[in-house]
């Protein structure tokens, strides 16, 4: 085996843990010593192929969980952290990032927790001496209030098979019903929970998507809402009623900084359920594969919106029933992340705005239109990405509307069973985008959208020369 597979035995020993399994149990099941074992976990003993099989099995986790690329997000997420002035004099470079975030995740991650509350508490410190002062003190980064659960949905895969089971079941009774299936859905809340829905025009003075009165056992839906998401409130609030203990069965096995951030996460499962009784698995799964992920006509068959079925196709991650590993993301035209997840292996920053380069944003010049990319990062990885753009918002007259873009994308070696790249040709160089993860952390120089310096090279003016950026002169290039 390589050298760096020697840094897996720190996910070994992380694995075991999560399972509350003792190390001598674990040696004893491998026939092998504990001393044996720890010298593995620590890293400094290399593991022959037949023994990791062994104790892949054992942990019930799969090869790809100790050879993931979700090391190289965390990596990245950390110097996005470090790139704060708080850490200038450090100067600590990606190498040693690298070997903290493989011999030590555990660490990295606290060191991300830190992170957060930093740019929080300066955003917050920022907001106060501003509503004191009548004026803007500064622009800086802040974090996302949702990124807890993109880490949440990160740890699971976004897949939680006990959600899944209890789609099912709905479905299955629901589909005997010859009607339409938001008038099925809302049957059934009251067959089984006596749940009235009431689809309702709210006060302009106070609008709503949703409201469930617990005491009155009403819930009622804003007319102003599409049918598509009228759909998933109800199949939603099914999930709240029915699968309410298996959802904080998740819950608890996840560490919330806060609980603000554990009923953000909440509401996240109560959608992944609702999504999961419209889109059941097994079904969805055989359209996915049938269709070729083709977004429009799934979209079609299942009646739901666009943005729906893209998330759910980032749920088919049953191991006996694997889809393609997607990554996901969802930004405004002033480049706000509100919702991100990766399985692909590519990175999206968790402060700040993604690479311009991305189609997620050049997709708001060609709004409801797919387009497709093939996006090649710095270290040479492919990936193709399609984006396109949604409308969020009343839909009534007048009314103006919120436009969003959605991003999705997936490795270049699944291309084949993605019919987006039908047209475009993966191995032409001259049709790649090269892109990174955002300005700070990219070393690439040739580019002139460059808003930002890189975080780990030298940056000086040069008054008489000038390359394609500001930041990057020919010299140095």
């Amino acid at each position: 085996m390589s050298q760096i597979d020697l840094k897996i035995g720190p996910k070994i020993k992380s694995f075991r843990r999560q399972l509350g399994l003792q190390a001598n149990k674990l040696a004893e099941d491998l026939n092998i010593s504990p001393s044996y074992l720890n010298l593995i976990e620590s890293g400094k003993r290399k593991i022959d192929g037949d023994l990791l099989l062994n104790l892949c099995e054992r942990l019930n986790i799969q090869l790809s969980d100790l050879t993931s690329k979700t090391d190289i997000n965390l990596q990245n997420t950390i110097s996005e952290i470090l790139d704060d002035s708080l850490f200038e004099d450090l100067d600590i470079l990606g190498p040693e990032v690298k070997d903290l975030v493989s011999t030590n995740p555990k660490i990295g991650k606290a060191i991300v927790r830190l992170g957060d509350i930093l740019k929080k508490k300066d955003h917050e410190l920022i907001n106060k001496i501003e509503k004191i002062s009548g004026k803007i003190v500064d622009n800086r980064k802040n974090s996302f209030p949702g990124e807890v659960i993109s880490d949440f949905l990160q740890e699971n895969k976004n897949y939680f098979p006990k959600l899944e089971e209890f789609a099912n079941k709905v479905f299955d009774k629901i589909q005997k019903n010859n009607r339409t299936r938001y008038i099925a859905l809302c049957e059934y809340l009251y067959s089984e929970y006596s749940i009235t829905v009431k689809d309702v025009i709210p006060d302009e003075s106070k609008p709503f998507s949703k409201i469930y009165n617990k005491n009155k056992k009403e819930l009622l839906l804003s007319d102003y809402s599409s049918l598509e998401t009228k759909k998933l409130h109800a199949a939603a609030q099914i999930a709240q009623e029915g699968a309410n203990k298996e959802i904080d069965d998740y819950l608890s096995k996840f560490s919330f900084p806060s609980e603000e951030s554990k009923k953000l996460t909440k509401v996240a499962l109560l959608n992944y359920c609702g999504a999961a009784i419209l889109m059941p698995y097994k079904l969805f799964h055989s359209e996915c594969k049938k269709l070729k992920y083709d977004l429009e006509l799934l979209q079609n068959t299942f009646a739901t919106s666009f943005e729906q079925v893209a998330h759910r196709v980032t749920c088919l991650q049953d191991p006996k029933l694997p889809g393609i590993p997607f990554h996901f993301l969802r930004v405004d035209m002033a480049g706000n992340i509100s919702k991100r997840f990766s399985l692909s292996g590519i990175d999206i920053p968790r402060y700040g705005g993604a690479c311009p380069r991305w189609n997620v944003y050049s997709a708001f010049t060609r709004p409801g239109v797919i387009q497709a990319a093939v996006s090649k990062m710095n270290n040479g990885e492919k990936y193709v990405c399609i984006a396109r753009t949604v409308e969020k918002g009343i839909g009534r007259f007048g009314q103006a509307k919120s436009v969003l873009s959605i991003g999705l994308g997936c490795d270049a070696k699944y291309a084949k069973d993605f019919v987006y790249t039908e047209n475009v040709n993966i191995n032409d160089k001259s049709t790649e985008i090269p892109i990174g993860v955002s300005c700070r952390t990219c070393d690439r120089l040739d580019c002139s959208q460059r808003a930002f310096p890189p975080l780990h090279k030298k940056f000086d003016v040069d008054l008489n020369t000038r390359g394609v950026s500001v930041y990057v002169s020919d010299d140095k290039a």
